[in-house]
């Protein structure tokens, strides 16, 4: 039976995956909300979709579908700024609808709690979309994890450089109290997927975390893993610039490179279907990561001591919008 869809945030650069999951599951998008209109994409998939830039008028026409036309909401996707999740995943559940949410599914872990007890009084559900849980690669290092001896600790370096403007500084992702800052804003896909693979966290130390990097140590039940995140194109390495490149993601596990560049084209669209059989990733899912950003964020740096990852020694004045960010 077709499911019907709203989403919020249809301009967003993540929303086109949605759209597609939504139409490859053979379900229909009846209404689209964004403040921005520049929405075009919305004729590759659903032309026939309402659209609105008002949240109150974006209201009021599901209220009608559903009173004036007998036409029942199922599902709410959303993809707007990490800091609005938390009160759009509560509209979907007013409107009595599925919240199908981004990451990070809200900022913080006591956010977590509010929405399980709005969750349990609404019999409704709120999925997360964890979408590297569903990659071929990292199921089949699970199992491989799960079947080493039980007493295996892995060794771990995590890399991930994707380079932004200077535009960053100025949208809501480099505003830490509306994208929750690095680790959250590009890194908490890899401490769920390190959290699913590698079991609970033991220690969780911040060497270093600035306006365009953050570094530290994790460790897990089965992995000690250091990390190095960073939107600054300078620190990328050199062979990577002189490819024209822009991004370096890099995962060393027991130092042999872990390959999963590829098989994320269609990962939007297996979320989708296992939230259509109910089998979705809920609540309890995410909270690790939430709680892993969450201290990262709140933690004092120490510095490089310990175990700090190789690229946290590279120099804090390579960026050009470091003068004008501390000035």
């Amino acid at each position: 039976m077709n499911k019907n869809f709203a989403l919020i945030g249809v301009s967003g650069y993540i929303a086109p995956r949605h759209l597609k999951a939504i139409k490859d599951t053979n379900n229909k998008l009846i209404a689209a909300l964004d403040k921005y209109d520049s929405v075009g994409i919305i004729d590759s998939f659903f032309p026939d979709a309402d659209f609105f830039v008002e949240t109150e008028r974006f209201d009021r026409h599901l209220e009608k579908l559903k009173y004036e036309n007998e036409i029942m909401l199922d599902y709410i996707s959303i993809c707007t700024p990490n800091y609005l999740h938390d009160s759009h995943i509560r509209m979907a559940l007013r409107r009595e609808c599925d919240a199908i949410c981004e990451k990070p599914l809200v900022l913080n872990p006591w956010n977590l709690d509010s929405l399980e007890e709005m969750e349990r009084k609404s019999g409704k559900k709120i999925w997360n979309v964890l979408q590297l849980r569903l990659h071929s690669s990292i199921i089949n290092l699970k199992k491989q994890v799960d079947k080493s001896p039980k007493n295996k600790v892995f060794d771990i370096d995590l890399t991930y450089i994707t380079s932004r403007g200077n535009w960053y500084y100025t949208s809501w992702k480099g505003k830490k109290h509306k994208s929750g800052g690095i680790a959250t804003n590009i890194g908490v896909h890899f401490y769920d997927f390190l959290s699913w693979v590698f079991g609970k966290v033991k220690s969780n130390i911040v060497h270093i975390q600035t306006h365009d990097r953050a570094s530290g140590y994790l460790e897990f039940e089965k992995a000690r893993v250091r990390w190095f995140l960073s939107i600054n194109y300078d620190l990328l390495p050199n062979d990577i610039k002189k490819k024209g490149q822009r991004t370096y993601r890099s995962i060393k596990i027991q130092n042999k490179e872990f390959e999963f560049s590829g098989g994320f084209n269609d990962l939007h669209t297996k979320v989708y279907e296992n939230i259509l059989k109910g089998d979705g990733f809920g609540l309890d899912d995410v909270r690790q990561s939430i709680e892993i950003v969450n201290q990262i964020r709140n933690s004092q740096p120490i510095g490089l001591k310990g175990d700090f990852h190789p690229f946290a020694k590279k120099d804090l004045s390579t960026h050009p919008f470091t003068k004008r960010f501390n000035n």
